[in-house]
């Protein structure tokens, strides 16, 4: 797929260099950090909307500080 079918969100500041990204790939859902484009996760759209439960739910704030 072509670099530009990734897409990160608006929040990540001007620079573009500490983001999150995302794109689709068939049935999954693939993401990367924009620092390190070549480690690439692909998940279902069902694990992601685990994960991003969790992460709304505060189950992953312990690991911050």
């Amino acid at each position: 797929m072509p670099e530009t079918d990734w897409q990160q969100s608006s929040f990540c500041g001007g620079g573009g260099n500490n983001c999150m990204q995302m794109r689709t790939a068939g049935e999954s859902i693939q993401v990367r950090e924009s620092e390190a484009p070549d480690a690439v996760i692909t998940l279902t759209r069902d694990q992601l909307a685990a994960f991003i439960a969790g992460v709304k739910a505060g189950e992953f704030d312990h690991l911050i500080g």
